[in-house]
């Protein structure tokens, strides 16, 4: 399961908390799609900063044992790329919201506005041209 679809997944979890829908009823959780956002990127700063902090902890106490276990490390590794790339992806979610973007380039993945034909980083055609019925 690739990370948009873990970040997609959550947010319909929570939709459906909002609305009352089939994952529960609404409680005093439910708020509005931004806070929620927000509040799941701070979680996931607060995990991926202890993930990392641990990580470097766990290569110093391999390096005084001078026993290093590259599996272990690799897993630990694998696991901080997992919640980086789902803070990542909820953070643009979010700049989207709050900048009135309308969405990414294809190209470099940079924001852009309602009505923009060219990228403003990479300059990539956005809008693709129809073609006229004769």
């Amino acid at each position: 399961m690739s990370v948009m679809d873990r970040v997609r997944d959550w947010m319909d979890r929570r939709e459906g908390l909002v609305t009352g829908g089939a994952a529960g009823p609404p409680g005093p959780a439910a708020a509005e799609p931004d806070e929620e956002l927000a509040r799941r990127r701070d979680f996931l700063a607060g995990e991926v900063a202890a993930t990392q902090f641990d990580l470097g902890g766990l290569v110093y106490e391999m390096a005084v044992r001078d026993h290093f276990r590259p599996d272990v490390l690799v897993r630990r590794s694998a696991r901080l790329q997992e919640l980086d790339a789902e803070l990542g992806e909820v953070e643009r979610l979010l700049q989207l919201r709050d900048g009135g973007a309308s969405g990414t380039c294809r190209g470099c993945g940079a924001l852009h506005s309602r009505g923009a034909v060219f990228c403003w980083q990479c300059g990539s055609r956005l809008l693709e041209a129809a073609e006229m019925p004769a």
